[in-house]
């Protein structure tokens, strides 16, 4: 939730104060709702911003939706997202990690599997946390009932996380026909994040970015849309996601993700949705992401028909979290 569109990068991270990132994750956590997103995971921040904002709207006293939190995430020493996270170099780090972020507040664990696009240095085809950190850490989370995710975008970190355990794998573009297997197997999802390298590359024009960053968004990019389509079809387990707050991923557009896993995975307008709103709920595991009874009446009114114009989720008219209007276009 700290981060808003803008800086994302690990030299604008180092630019922004702990008490700026805390305005901008109850900003985030506002347009998330008001665009009708009314329950999220923060995979990663800073120090506790996430927490003590999740705390806050379960409390009613900010407007937000519900927000499952990882804190910082565990890394290796230098590691990809190492400026907002806990660097660990053995099993028992790993799991002394997992036990602080639980007294931290942290409701779910991302661990680092391989390099990213927006660390200078940090190869995304290249695995980090070893199979031994990544199997105690994530034994350690199961052991206290929290969920696991494994930011892993190259092929042998995937299966590294797939192998220990993970619920699910934030990226996974590079996954092979093993990698397939193995979320089959195991019943992990997979977030494909499509709008995160998506956006980065759609404004490469703008002399913002540095070039290392836009590289990497490239050769991403090449295999992305290809690994992911075959994924889905193989029948793994597609949550939506977008990663928000990478370069102009902006919080209240988590539309333009369920855009692209019609226009580029082939799913149907309904098939979007129903990974961005029932699948993604269940991996979370805050609600069912259905109307049901005994279910929370969380409801989004829009214009039209998503069948004949998807685009419509992008201006809700109103917005209904808990039973209680939280949002109307209208005033």
């Amino acid at each position: 939730m700290e981060a808003s569109g803008e800086a994302a990068s690990q030299d604008a991270w180092s630019r922004s104060t702990p008490n700026e990132r805390v305005i901008a994750a109850v900003a985030n956590a506002r347009k998330s709702l008001y665009a009708g997103v009314t329950s999220v995971r923060d995979l990663g921040c800073s120090g506790g911003s996430a927490m003590s904002v999740a705390a806050a709207v379960a409390a009613g006293k900010l407007d937000g939706p519900r927000i499952s939190a990882a804190g910082a995430v565990l890394c290796m020493t230098g590691g990809h997202g190492w400026f907002l996270g806990r660097q660990v170099d053995s099993p028992w780090e790993a799991r002394k990690a997992v036990r602080e972020q639980l007294l931290a507040g942290a409701t779910c664990i991302k661990f680092i599997a391989t390099g990213g696009v927006l660390t200078q240095g940090a190869v995304p085809g290249y695995a980090q946390l070893t199979p031994e950190e990544l199997t105690a850490g994530i034994d350690e989370a199961h052991r206290h009932g929290m969920r696991t995710a494994a930011h892993a975008i190259g092929t042998l970190g995937i299966k590294n996380a797939l192998r220990a355990g993970i619920d699910s794998i934030e990226h996974g573009h590079m996954l092979d026909d093993e990698a397939i297997e193995l979320f089959k197997a195991n019943g992990a999802y997979l977030v494909p994040t499509l709008t995160a390298p998506t956006c980065i590359l759609e404004h490469a024009d703008d002399g913002k970015q540095p070039e290392w960053a836009l590289h990497k968004a490239r050769t991403i990019a090449e295999q992305m849309q290809t690994n992911i389509a075959r994924a889905y079809r193989a029948g793994v387990k597609i949550a939506g996601g977008s990663d928000a707050g990478t370069p102009y991923n902006f919080h209240e557009r988590y539309a333009y993700e369920i855009e692209l896993m019609h226009r580029l995975l082939g799913m149907s307008p309904q098939e979007a949705l129903h990974a961005a709103t029932a699948v993604a709920s269940e991996l979370v595991g805050v609600t069912k992401g259905t109307l049901a009874p005994g279910e929370p009446a969380d409801l989004l009114l829009l214009e039209s028909d998503i069948a004949a114009n998807l685009a419509t989720l992008y201006q809700p008219l109103a917005v209904m979290k808990d039973g209680s209007l939280v949002f109307d276009r209208a005033g």
